[in-house]
């Protein structure tokens, strides 16, 4: 009975709508109700006479500045307010309604007709309510008008009174971010955190917080995320999430077994709880017993249509056997070379058939375009022929997918790339066995060290020693280092705090470079490693250096929301802006995790040269 209510409701409401707009006078929605309202009711005239005064009261007239004119109820004995000519006690008093009005109906019915700027004018009012504001954002983005959702829900946040904002805005929230996630609104996402964690109600700042510090996470700033944890643990102690958030938090930090022990401290908290769903305490039950794999098998699932070859292609992965003999032999120059075989050309071509994007041929440059955009087809026919993955050009372009989706979990790891690692590191115990240089040029030798560099990527953060490790071994194979391990290998030095290591191996490039022109990244992270060992003086100078090579790096380093600079597919001008923002990229989680040291640059970059 009350969803056929709520279904009438809408419809003569949303007829409403439209026979108030063509007038706005109260007379020509009376005989519109009489008329056509009625039809829409199952012909009932009095519940349509009844109705149609209730939503006027509530509707905002575009002729009074979206302001409300709302009409008195009649008393008993008074002429009732539908125009009838019969007295109200005798007219629409004597008629219930089946169920509720929400007093906010018209409102988010009318927001979503209005369009450019009468929709911008009806917002700038005042006078929208913010329930109608959730309403109709989260209305409008569940029917794909993505535009229209994050303007009316950017006039639910731009609002004062953030303690005023209903119980239910928290999706609405998560909403807005998802929205300004997906279309490249990264400055307006930040803020929309910020100004949540300052000034929103308590249920809303949770959210905010859980946010940010899956933010900080993202970008291997473990401090501001570990920071942020607690600031979330304070607000909503009682919260589940902090469940997964703390395990998420500690197997980043590299603490497995305190990750395991505090899953199973918040199953003992939770796990008595009345509001959990049966699925809630099945999850906190598995996080207690793995994080890890329970993780990892959360993010497998998570979505839908990817879900069933994910989980097949992980368990092919387990069942992996030793690695396949590869095609070796010395060439001319004495040097050792692999050759790809007839076998792996043909499975390499029918693999291609499916997987469309292709490595672009620049020297460790990844793959063009995102592979996960149309992934079922590769990932089906991966499943059908597992036989493939004895093929190296096939595994090294899986590996960088594999990377540029999955590599900044840790908790990835063990069901991904733990065997695709000891499926490659068998090949490179036959390369080093045979004791002879082994260089990208030669033969097919690049596609080994592609896939080499797909794996120290994609186990940077579930294996950090072991990924290490792997660039060092390519680098005593590659002395040229062609496809830039070294700057690689910095950065995960710099991240493990190894400052000593990282400056020896600073020493040895510049000892190597042949042009003395010295990379940006090269020079921050110099600086870097010297602020860290408190040898101020040959920061100073290291800094000095920065500044000379781009005189834009300095300041893109120490703002927090500086402009983005557009991604091109060409490599960025020396001393250009787009330069800089690269290695901020690169660099600045490195300095942001070093306490004080932007602070440091900062004070630094604003003294009157010497």
């Amino acid at each position: 009975m009350l969803a056929a209510w709520v279904d009438q409701l809408l419809g003569f409401s949303t007829g409403a709508l439209d026979a108030i707009r063509r007038e706005e006078r109260y007379p020509s929605l009376m005989g519109w109700a009489r008329k056509e309202g009625a039809d829409l009711l199952g012909g009932d005239v009095s519940l349509a006479q009844a109705l149609a005064p209730v939503l006027w009261n509530q509707m905002p007239l575009q002729r009074l500045g979206f302001r409300i004119e709302t009409l008195a109820e009649p008393e008993p004995q008074e002429p009732c307010w539908c125009d009838s000519g019969k007295r109200h006690a005798d007219c629409c008093a004597g008629v219930l309604l089946p169920g509720q009005v929400p007093p906010h109906l018209m409102w988010m019915l009318l927001l979503q007709r209005l369009r450019g700027k009468v929709l911008h004018a009806a917002l700038a009012s005042d006078e929208v309510p913010a329930q109608a504001l959730l309403e109709a954002g989260i209305v409008s983005a569940e029917g794909g008008q993505l535009g229209r959702a994050q303007t009316i829900l950017e006039a639910l946040f731009n609002n004062p009174d953030w303690e005023g904002l209903p119980l239910e805005s928290e999706p609405a929230f998560e909403l807005l971010s998802d929205l300004y996630q997906e279309r490249g609104f990264t400055r307006k996402k930040a803020a929309l955190t910020d100004s949540a964690v300052e000034y929103g109600p308590g249920f809303l700042r949770g959210a905010a917080l859980k946010r940010l510090c899956l933010r900080y996470l993202d970008s291997d700033d473990l401090p501001s995320a570990r920071e942020t944890f607690i600031r979330t643990l304070e607000t909503m102690p009682n919260e589940p999430a902090l469940a997964y958030l703390e395990s998420m938090l500690l197997l980043h930090e590299g603490r497995p077994e305190q990750a395991r022990a505090r899953a199973d401290f918040w199953r003992r908290r939770l796990i008595q709880r009345s509001d959990l769903d049966e699925d809630q305490q099945d999850f906190l039950e598995q996080l207690a017993e793995d994080p890890a794999a329970t993780l990892a098998e959360q993010m497998i699932y998570a979505d839908e249509e990817l879900a069933e070859p994910l989980d097949t292609l992980t368990r092919i992965l387990r069942e992996f056997s030793g690695a396949s003999r590869l095609s070796l032999l010395i060439n001319a120059d004495g040097r050792l070379e692999y050759q790809q075989g007839d076998l792996d050309h043909a499975r390499y071509q029918m693999w291609q058939q499916h997987f469309t994007t292709e490595n672009e041929e620049a020297p460790g440059s990844g793959l063009q375009g995102d592979p996960w955009q149309n992934a079922r087809p590769w990932l089906d026919a991966l499943c059908l022929h597992p036989e493939w993955l004895a093929t190296p050009a096939i595994l090294q372009e899986l590996a960088m997918a594999l990377a540029g989706r999955f590599g900044n979990l840790p908790w990835m790891f063990q069901s991904i790339f733990a065997p695709l690692t000891q499926r490659f590191e068998g090949w490179l115990v036959a390369i080093e066995a045979a004791e002879s240089p082994f260089v990208w040029g030669d033969g097919d030798n690049h596609i080994l060290f592609r896939l080499g560099l797909g794996l120290i990527i994609g186990m940077e953060r579930g294996a950090r020693e072991q990924s290490r490790q792997l660039s060092e071994r390519l680098i005593r194979l590659d002395g040229e280092d062609s496809m830039g391990l070294r700057e690689l290998l910095l950065e995960q030095l710099l991240s493990d705090g190894q400052n000593v290591r990282a400056l020896i191996l600073i020493e040895e490039i510049e000892q190597n470079s042949d042009d003395n022109e010295l990379w940006l990244g090269l020079l921050l992270g110099k600086a870097l490693a010297l602020y860290r060992l408190a040898r101020l003086e040959e920061a100073r100078q290291a800094l000095a250096m920065v500044e000379q090579a781009n005189p834009w790096m300095l300041k893109l380093l120490v703002r927090d929301n500086p402009r983005r600079e557009p991604v091109t597919g060409n490599a960025p001008i020396p001393g250009s802006r787009a330069e800089a923002w690269q290695y901020r990229v690169l660099m600045r989680p490195h300095w942001v995790a070093t306490q004080g040291a932007l602070r440091w640059v900062d004070a630094r970059s604003r003294m009157p040269a010497e």
